[in-house]
């Protein structure tokens, strides 16, 4: 039931696509502009919204009347827009100014739980086991917990370049994980 290798791969593919590490300069900029991340907050609305949208979101398409690799398509898309982002430096996405919610908006959705990571969660449910899948949320979930816990710790320690690196690092896998969805549903 339970497999190392898929928790692994899972939790992996989850960890480049929601890419917490590579939204810590947002996190940081959202914490010095709201003065506090709810950190609890923010990642319980995200495991609720993964966790109802892995149960729920083949329905909620077939309501759309939209198939899976339509679906796919349009996320391989944003995922490959939100990688050209991170490496290039250019903001093709922007949040609502005007929100005054930044755990929830745009930190719980879209940063943690956007299209990508919807995308991605119905791929993985058809690729691996359900077992495995609710594993690999639940490990990316306190991982992305810790780092909204220790944003400022962490914006101590990498700095301005460090950060910039892990960036690109993180775009340049979600390019990969872009162009595969787009090969595995065209």
């Amino acid at each position: 039931m339970f497999s190392l290798k898929e928790i692994a791969s899972v939790t992996l593919t989850l960890f480049a696509v929601i890419d917490i590490v590579g939204s810590i300069p947002i996190i940081i900029d959202l914490r010095k502009r709201e003065g506090k991340i709810e950190s609890e907050k923010a990642t319980v609305i995200s495991g609720v919204l993964m966790i109802a949208f892995l149960f729920l979101g083949q329905s909620i398409l077939k309501l759309f009347g939209i198939d899976f690799e339509s679906f796919a398509m349009a996320g391989a898309i944003i995922i490959f827009l939100i990688g050209l982002e991170m490496i290039l430096g250019k903001d093709f996405f922007h949040s609502d100014p005007e929100s005054q919610s930044g755990s929830i908006v745009p930190l719980a959705f879209p940063l943690i739980v956007g299209a990508g990571t919807m995308t991605t969660l119905l791929s993985l449910r058809a690729a691996y086991s359900l077992p495995n899948v609710l594993v690999g949320i639940v490990l990316n979930l306190v991982f992305v917990y810790l780092v909204l816990k220790g944003s400022s710790w962490i914006e101590r320690k990498l700095g301005k370049a460090g950060a910039n690196v892990l960036r690109k690092v993180f775009g340049i896998i979600l390019l990969a994980i872009a162009i595969k969805l787009f090969k595995t549903n065209l």
